[in-house]
């Protein structure tokens, strides 16, 4: 009889990765296999060369821009641009700064539940045969393919000259939140809907109501597609100038309330190179700009990345 040492070590042991006549599990064609298979099925090559081109060219594109607004601005960083307040020697960056974070914060805390709640109706209590839901969804992909100048002429007449009587971040504020609701709306529902059935199932076969079940199984399965979708309305939001002329207004400076008027990084970026006197600094802003967005998407990819580990 064997030991019980040698039955642990029989039971625990590695699985093996071929079969009894040495031939591995998994089966890796050859490079002579694969061009043996382009050759029977041309078409298939001449996919896989497309998609690789496709995605070179894209890496390609992103890099060539990135590189070239850092040599463009790097050499115009200097300490002037990082006061705190804006004068017409330093040019200061920071209150557009300041601003910016302020109105993409504040439009996505506004955006994101209201988006999210109506994702969550529209996927998990109603029919996908309802034609309000239909109408629904038909709204919203309409209003997300609107160009942001429609949106920031709407901001102005409702906002600006019938609600705040003027210029203010508080109209940029609403205006991004209603620009951005149906992206954020819609990507969390693809989320939602990508979130298989079992799991819901088997929550309400361990007793769980219906709200528990979409707030402890549901939501949590689909945070990396919702952080996505959020990602990408912030990413709007940061870099979005035409709306936000014509309800934020174009003042350099940080108001004292959300009632006062503030520019972003993208219109101060804008105005800058548009006088043609400080293109320098509107590359240097730039650069600024690009790294706050590359930090803002590495925070959100981390969240989404402990969320995937998570669940």
């Amino acid at each position: 009889m064997k030991s019980a040492a040698a039955l642990l070590k029989q039971k625990f042991a590695p699985l093996p990765s071929c079969d009894l006549k040495g031939r591995p599990f998994v089966n890796k064609p050859s490079l002579g296999k694969k061009l043996a298979e382009y050759k029977r099925h041309p078409f298939s090559l001449v996919m896989m060369v497309l998609v690789i081109l496709s995605a070179l060219a894209t890496a390609a594109v992103v890099l060539w821009i990135v590189i070239h607004v850092i040599m463009q601005g790097a050499p115009n960083l200097k300490a002037s641009l990082f006061e705190l307040e804006y004068d017409s020697e330093n040019l200061s960056l920071m209150p557009a700064f300041f601003n910016t974070l302020i109105i993409a914060g504040m439009s996505l805390l506004i955006a994101v539940p209201v988006g999210v709640a109506a994702a969550i109706f529209l996927t998990e209590y109603t029919s996908s045969a309802n034609k309000f839901v239909a109408v629904v969804r038909m709204a919203a992909e309409t209003l997300a393919g609107i160009p942001s100048i429609v949106y920031g002429i709407f901001g102005m007449i409702l906002f600006v000259e019938m609600l705040f009587k003027g210029f203010s971040l508080i109209a940029g504020i609403l205006t991004m939140a209603i620009m951005i609701l149906p992206l954020v709306m819609r990507t969390t529902e693809e989320a939602l809907r990508a979130v298989p059935d079992s799991f819901r199932e088997g929550s309400f076969a361990l007793g769980a109501g219906k709200l528990r079940t979409i707030f402890r199984v549901v939501l949590p399965s689909a945070m990396p597609g919702i952080i996505a979708g959020v990602i990408l309305a912030l990413g709007r939001v940061v870099g979005e100038t035409a709306a936000l002329i014509y309800t934020s207004g174009t003042v350099k400076a940080v108001p004292d309330s959300l009632f006062g008027s503030g520019e972003t990084l993208a219109i101060h970026m804008y105005t800058l190179s548009s006088e043609g006197l400080h293109v320098n600094e509107a590359w240097a802003t730039a650069i600024v700009l690009i790294l706050l967005v590359l930090v803002i998407n590495g925070a959100a990819e981390f969240i989404s990345n402990k969320f995937r580990k998570r669940y």
